[in-house]
């Protein structure tokens, strides 16, 4: 093999080894910010069943003051307070979209942390 033989297959071998080097790196790169991902949509849905469960509570409180406001006759508090009511309800249902939207980008960021550590 010639001289310049010899130094092409060198810089062949050296740019192949720099290639997968930076291959590997961006595969833990990627694996990080999967990880962070699939923590902070932990964390987003939790809070969002936290906020669930205090709606539930408020809209529960603000039912039973409404009927108290109708038994006693105070039709207009009890109006005021269905507006309450409805806020809590699309509070609840607002809750219910963004746990739902949380499970689905925790499924993605599963299934993408799998493709980068096992290649599948």
């Amino acid at each position: 093999m010639t001289r310049l033989g010899k130094t092409m297959a060198a810089l062949a071998l050296g740019a192949s080894l720099g290639l997968s080097t930076a291959a590997v790196a961006q595969t833990a790169r990627d694996v990080k910010h999967d990880r962070r991902d699939l923590r902070q949509d932990r964390r987003d849905r939790r809070q969002d069943n936290r906020d669930r469960v205090h709606d539930r509570r408020d809209l529960a409180r603000d039912r039973a003051q409404v009927r108290r406001d109708r038994r006693k006759g105070n039709f207009a508090a009890a109006h005021a307070q269905m507006r309450d009511v409805r806020a809590d309800k699309r509070d609840l249902r607002h809750d219910r979209r963004d746990i739902r939207h949380d499970r689905r980008d925790i499924r993605h960021d599963r299934r993408d942390v799998r493709r980068d550590v096992h290649g599948k």
